[in-house]
């Protein structure tokens, strides 16, 4: 998965430890990066829950290590990805992608059936986060 950098070389999709304040460590973070001029950026798709995290961790977090596919969808599905192929590919993304947004529709209709509504919100996050993801080859 790439990205075309402002440099104009390709971007790879790596996940990364992103540091907080010199305490948190955030572990499984995607982020694109050039080889050609060093620069890193969080992919958009998963930014507003990074954002969010950290402005939970406040200004004088405690000192701990958090996975971030734990929080997020997306994220969750790189790792699993990233498990089965070193270098995944856009197509190989996507089936896993098609395959947990069926599982969390059934999930969803479950969660309404036993009328579970804070399980039903969750996932209904979970699918929100999947739907702001765009894949770029």
């Amino acid at each position: 998965m790439h990205k075309t950098c402002t440099c104009g070389h390709a971007m790879n999709m790596k996940l990364r430890t992103v540091i907080y304040s010199g305490k948190v460590e955030i572990d499984n973070v995607p982020i694109y990066s050039c080889p050609s001029c060093s620069r890193s950026e969080v992919l958009p798709e998963v930014k507003p829950d990074l954002t969010g995290l950290i402005g939970q961790l406040g200004e004088e977090p405690a000192k701990q290590t958090l996975l971030f596919n734990e929080l997020n969808e997306w994220a969750d599905l790189l790792v699993e990805a990233c498990s089965k192929r070193r270098t995944p590919d856009l197509t190989a993304v996507q089936q896993i992608i098609d395959e947990r947004i069926d599982s969390l529709l059934e999930l969803l209709l479950l969660a309404s059936s036993v009328g579970d509504e804070a399980w039903r919100l969750e996932i209904e996050k979970r699918l929100s986060q999947l739907s702001r993801c765009t894949l770029n080859t």
